[in-house]
Order: structure tokens, then C-alpha cells, then sequence
């Protein structure tokens, strides 16, 4: 099912209809939906799909030539065993067509063949920069997709385009998993996030089976999902898994975290630094503060795999699903709370929830903390986020705490309370009844 991609898309067709050989690097962490981006993007358009495997550069070329003589109806190609020579020939065949070509999963390619880089950047320069030539680059490997993009790849200054695509926010959620109510939906992101190919394995399932069904179960596609990711990005797997339980447990500032990794901070930070470039750790500064930050998962998944099933992979290994469950259960409604949170400020960042704000933080102080910060044009913002069932009284008591916590601050004040539900709700009060009528009025108007 292909949905909500219209921006990646846009992006793709403004390149192709510039003048001019073409030359673009797509990347994104694996499952987030690059390849049904591009296989969408080839509909009515000559070109063809290229998927490399891990197997041989032999084989992987031998399929290239095979796929080159479909597209230009010229056998030789067949014969052809060299990649260099490939991208010769067919820059002789097309001259000024517009052709697409989508070399997938290139990451295969540059492990098979370091120098092919170097291959590609002399086929470029001397044969493919003339011509109609729009050629892709895609991979999932977003360390080594990253290092085709710097400074010292031999493709720098090559590329006309680069996008990283990424995971479905709030929005393509719902457009992926129509008919579920909003508190399904918040459910669904705090689990899985916004990654298409998790959304569409929990299509027919409630989030609480997708759980135990898909995540818990041993031998299921998504059990051992982030072990999976980390092996292909990194090349101590056990030292991240070590940073990212100590993440999950709650350890979220530098010093926290070296004491229970026994790493030095050096080191430590480090890892840190790879685990943000690959978007798994974040690190956020309470507002109006320049350190003092903690760190924390920002992957979804990864965020619940870590704190839910990491820890009990002993008993999951003997097959103890049920068991597990029973242990777990009753702290999911705290996760969703939490996750509930991060979706606010996300929706804020996003303008999904629009009050004309700037950059938007958390804050906390001394056991204080204040859930979403935003930088209004005439002052702030304080909003607090409740995943419960608020009556009246109770709602308004909560604003008012509010309110002395903002007391520290200067200048002009709003303040707003989401929840769950609130029955009778006033002024500065949404819920998600009011949250899902704002995210299907932006599907439509999409």
C-alpha cells in the first residue's frame, strides 16, 4: 500500500524534469518504504529496477547486463562483465533519452567492491554526464550510504540530489491504518513508530496483539528486528546494546550512562555520536539551557524493544510469551503515557498542531518538568500532556499547576492541557476527539 509520500515524490519528478544527466543518492534506514518510493516513481517512465544482493560482483553485474539489454532492446549487453563498461555502453545507447535507472541496495555493491565508487565516478565524468541519464543510488545502510555523500567520496560534486527518507510521522500513520481510533493510533506510533513495513505487518491487529504475536513471539519477523539493524550499521553490536539498555533503563545524561557502561566518556561519546547519526539516540537541552541535556532513544521501536524485550530475552528464548506478557502488560499504559508526550511535541514541531509557535523543548528543573515548551511570536507556550481520562475539576486543577511551574518565566503566557479525554473540556483543553479531527482535516486538505 503506498501512501503519504508526496513530498519524496515531488522532489524526484522536479529532478527529472530538470535538464541534464541526473545523479541521485536515496537513503533511509531499512523498512522505511525507499523501494516502494521508487517503484512508484518509475510508473509511466522509461527506466528499470536494479536490486543487488550480497552474493558476487560477478553476479550482481551479470544481472545489471540483463536488466541494461531489456531496457535498450541491445543483446551485447549480456556479454558484458564489467560495471564500468556497462554504464559506457548504455551512455552510447540513450544519448539525450530521459532514462531512469535504480541501482537498490548500492550498499551490497560498495561491500563487494570498494573501488566501485571510483568505477562509477569515471563512467560519469566520461561517459554518463551528457547524456539523459537519471540514475538513482539507493541503500539502507545509512553509514556507508552517508560516506558516497561526503566531501572525500569520489562521487562528490557529482550528485545533483540526495534524500533521506524517513519514517511516516503521525499523519501517514493514520492514512496507513484507516479506521483506527486516535487512541489506537497514539498506541501504534508509541510501539512501531511510523515505519511502513512495521504498519503493515500490524494491519489486522490491535497493537497489544502485534505485541505478543509479532514482537515477543520467538521467531517472528520483528523479535530480534533491532539486533538485525545494529549488525548492518555497526561493528560492535554489544557495546550499543549495552548504551541503549542503559538508555531504556533510565541512565539519560553522559555521566549516568558511563557509569553503567563502565565506558570511559570519551568512548562513550563516541558511540553516542553514531547512534544519532543513525537516528536510534537523540539528545535534548531543557529550554533556555545550553547543557544539562539527556539523551534518549528516539526510535520508537527500539525505544520499546529496548525497554520491554531486551531484558527479557532469556525467558522469550525458552518460549515463555505468555509469561512475558503478564510481566509487561501492566506497564504499557505508563510507556503510552510517556510516548503520548514525545507525539505532542512532535505534532507541535510538525505544525500538525498549529499555534503560529517556533522551536518547541521540554523543560525540567530541580523535579520539575514541564512536558512542551513553544516559542509563540508574542511569548510562550506551556502545554501539559495527560494520558488519562480528565473530568472538569480535575483538568482545571491541572492547568493551574501549570501555571505556578511557568511562574519562573518572563513575558507573555498561554497555557494548554491535552489529555486523553476531558469531559467538558474549556478553554485551553484538546483531547484526542480534537487531535483526531485535526489529523484527518490535514489527510483531506492533503
Amino acid at each position: 500500500m503506498f501512501v503519504n509520500r508526496k513530498e519524496e515524490l515531488d522532489f524526484l519528478e522536479r529532478k527529472w524534469n530538470e535538464k541534464g544527466a541526473q545523479l541521485i543518492v536515496i537513503y533511509g534506514r531499512r523498512r522505511v518504504g525507499k523501494t516502494m518510493l521508487l517503484k512508484e516513481f518509475l510508473k509511466g517512465k522509461k527506466g528499470t529496477y536494479f536490486l543487488a544482493t550480497a552474493d558476487s560482483m560477478g553476479e550482481n553485474v551479470k544481472e545489471l547486463a540483463e536488466k541494461f539489454a531489456g531496457l535498450t532492446g541491445r543483446d551485447y549487453f549480456r556479454e558484458v562483465r564489467d560495471f564500468g563498461r556497462l554504464f559506457r555502453y548504455l551512455a552510447e545507447e540513450i544519448n539525450g533519452e530521459r532514462v531512469a535507472v535504480v541501482l537498490d541496495e548500492f550498499q551490497y555493491l560498495i561491500s563487494l567492491e570498494p573501488g566501485i565508487l571510483s568505477v562509477l565516478q569515471k563512467a560519469w565524468d566520461e561517459h554518463l554526464k551528457d547524456t539523459g541519464i537519471f540514475l538513482v543510488l539507493c541503500g539502507s545502510s545509512i553509514g556507508m550510504m552517508e560516506r558516497t555523500l561526503e566531501y572525500k567520496s569520489p562521487l562528490y560534486g557529482r550528485r545533483t540530489g540526495a534524500w533521506k527518507v524517513k519514517p511516516f510521522d503521525i499523519r501517514g500513520i493514520a492514512e496507513m491504518l484507516p479506521g483506527r481510533s486516535m487512541e489506537e493510533l497514539v498506541k501504534v506510533y508509541a510501539v512501531f513508530g511510523g515505519v511502513p513495513f512495521y504498519l503493515d505487518i500490524i494491519r489486522n491487529l490491535s497493537v497489544e496483539e502485534a505485541i505478543r504475536e509479532k514482537v515477543l513471539r520467538k521467531g517472528e519477523i520483528l523479535y530480534e528486528e533491532p539486533e538485525f539493524l545494529l549488525r548492518e550499521e555497526v561493528r560492535e553490536p554489544r557495546v550499543y546494546k549495552l548504551v541503549l539498555k542503559g538508555l531504556a533503563l533510565g541512565y539519560e545524561s553522559l555521566g549516568e550512562l558511563a557509569s553503567f557502561t563502565g565506558l570511559d566518556r570519551g568512548n562513550l561519546s563516541k558511540y553516542l555520536d553514531t547512534l544519532e547519526r543513525l537516528e536510534l539516540v537523540g539528545y535534548e537541552l531543557p529550554y533556555g539551557k545550553r547543557k544539562r541535556g539527556r539523551y534518549y532513544i528516539r526510535d520508537n521501536f527500539f525505544n520499546f524493544w529496548f525497554r520491554f524485550v531486551y531484558p527479557n530475552l532469556d525467558d522469550l528464548e525458552l518460549g515463555l510469551t505468555d509469561e512475558v506478557w503478564e510481566k509487561i502488560s501492566g506497564e504499557l499504559n505508563a510507556y503510552y503515557g510517556g510516548m503520548f508526550e514525545r507525539l505532542v511535541r512532535e505534532m507541535l514541531r510538525l505544525k500538525i498542531l498549529d499555534f503560529g509557535q517556533g522551536s518547541v523543548s521540554r523543560w525540567w528543573h530541580k523535579g520539575e518538568e514541564i512536558d512542551a515548551v513553544a516559542e509563540l511570536k508574542d511569548g510562550l507556550l506551556f502545554v501539559e500532556v495527560k494520558w488519562k481520562d480528565l473530568g472538569r475539576k480535575e483538568a482545571e486543577k491541572i492547568l493551574k499547576g501549570l501555571r505556578e511551574k511557568a511562574e519562573r518565566f518572563e513575558g507573555e503566557k498561554k497555557f494548554l492541557l491535552i489529555a486523553k479525554r476531558i469531559e467538558g473540556k474549556g478553554e485551553g483543553m484538546l483531547d484526542l476527539e480534537d487531535v483526531e479531527r485535526i489529523i484527518r482535516a490535514l489527510s483531506t486538505s492533503g
